[in-house]
């Protein structure tokens, strides 16, 4: 429910300024969103005790000055009630960006670093079997097993592991007995 309502005001924001705007929104909106990790902010911005002027003003006093767009854009949430959207906010609009522009970013996560080579090759990949979409991988260290490469606002997740071989295969046997 949270995403249809921030979508809609994503499509108001996406109707209303430019590429680069749009950009420059995501950017600040997504450093907000790590605000809303801290305990206290979430507790301000979600007390019924707190009027909802006060908390519009909370937030936009952390943005400085910014753009007059996004200052009226986060007081029209802020009058609807909705700052606690603004993380979702954030996310919607940086997947509208990224199916705008085609490029998105994904991770991979392995239990040795891999060379730029094989990097790109996986990116190469990717962008073939997306019909052309650019794919930006970033790395993650991990003790897995076998590699994992997720590209969430693709709904591209593939995982090799040597335990899932082994867990399909016992499978595939215990199936043809």
């Amino acid at each position: 429910m949270e995403e249809l309502i921030a979508k809609r005001y994503v499509n108001a924001l996406v109707g209303s300024t430019n590429k680069k705007q749009r950009v420059a929104f995501s950017k600040k909106l997504l450093e907000m969103t790590e605000a809303f990790s801290d305990a206290t902010v979430v507790e301000k911005l979600s007390s019924p005790l707190i009027a909802n002027e006060a908390k519009t003003a909370m937030v936009v006093d952390s943005l400085g000055k910014e753009d007059e767009k996004l200052v009226n854009f986060i007081k029209i949430i802020g009058e609807n009630g909705r700052l606690d959207l603004l993380p979702t906010i954030a996310k919607v609009l940086k997947q509208a960006i990224q199916t705008e522009t085609n490029k998105y970013e994904g991770i991979v996560v392995s239990s040795t670093k891999l060379k730029a080579e094989e990097l790109k090759e996986l990116q190469a990949s990717l962008s073939t079997y997306t019909n052309g979409a650019n794919v930006k991988l970033t790395q993650e260290v991990s003790d897995i097993e076998g590699i994992k490469v997720s590209v969430e606002d693709l709904g591209i997740e593939v995982n090799f592991s040597k335990q899932r071989v082994k867990e399909q295969l016992i499978d595939f046997i215990t199936k043809s007995l």
